[in-house]
């Protein structure tokens, strides 16, 4: 079993960790931070804090979910962190680095035609700008539901948040979601 080898603190055990879930965690911070490096260091970040501290995790929910409420806390303190330095500012979203396009042109599945591609790689930026814009909470939101397709349950555990409580800022977040968008187009 997996979590007995990692409280062991195995070494080969945390490398199927990160290979199992690398692309969720990744996946997850990218669109919560907006920003490919900050995603990757973060995502690093998860990895570590888990192994440090599985023997917290006291199998009362599924692992992916404790896995995903650290992933977000580490989300939130980066957020925070960035903000507080004014590294975080609107014109590094605008300005999307070559990787970041390129990622987002192999996002989408082959196309034959590359201006399909090149639209599948605006709409992916100009989705994921319009997330990163979200106020924090909405942001989380938006990310576990919409994105990573979990149930209103697992985002309730996640979180910590009642489920009306999730509904409604869901359902704000989207209202934001779609203007900002809107503005885009």
């Amino acid at each position: 079993m997996l979590l007995r080898r990692l409280r062991e603190r195995d070494e080969k055990a945390f490398r199927e960790l990160v290979a199992e879930h690398r692309d969720k965690v990744f996946n997850m911070t990218y669109r919560m931070l907006g920003n490919r490096a900050e995603a990757e260091d973060v995502a690093q970040e998860v990895f570590i804090s888990v192994f440090k501290t599985i023997d917290t995790f006291r199998e009362e929910s599924k692992f992916s979910t404790w896995l995903y409420r650290v992933t977000v806390n580490h989300c939130k303190n980066r957020i925070k962190y960035l903000s507080r330095r004014h590294d975080r500012d609107q014109d590094e979203l605008d300005e999307a680095s070559e990787a970041d396009v390129a990622a987002a042109v192999a996002a989408p599945p082959p196309s034959p035609r590359p201006d399909r591609q090149l639209e599948g790689a605006q709409t992916e930026r100009m989705l994921q700008e319009a997330i990163a814009e979200l106020d924090e909470e909405h942001r989380v939101l938006v990310v576990l539901r919409d994105v990573e397709d979990l149930s209103i349950e697992e985002i309730m555990e996640i979180t910590g948040l009642p489920d009306g409580t999730i509904k409604s800022r869901l359902h704000r977040a989207r209202m934001a979601l779609r203007k900002k968008i809107t503005r885009h187009l």
